[in-house]
């Protein structure tokens, strides 16, 4: 589960335990358990409407907290940031 904590400059950081980005495997994407499975890809997943059941079908080595962390991940990464929306009229 991740958790969060405050580093030196009191700013809160997340952990995140089943998230690795080794810039040796991926070219440093955030990936899952070391896995070569980019958490965007499991976010995608998720945002075209598959369960978490079709999710580890098609990735046997993961788990389903996998998946929750991935989602957990992705919140944070665009947590606190000012993203521009355009208008369509």
């Amino acid at each position: 589960m991740s958790a969060s904590c405050h580093d030196a400059q009191n700013v809160e950081v997340m952990v995140f335990a089943r998230i690795t980005a080794d810039p040796a495997r991926m070219g440093g994407v955030p990936c899952i358990r070391g896995l070569r499975v980019p958490v965007a890809t499991i976010v995608g997943m998720v945002a075209d409407g598959m369960s978490v059941a079709d999710i580890l079908g098609a990735y046997p080595d993961l788990e389903a907290e996998d998946v929750a962390e991935a989602l957990r991940f992705a919140a944070d990464a665009v947590r606190e940031r000012e993203i521009p929306l355009l208008s369509t009229g």
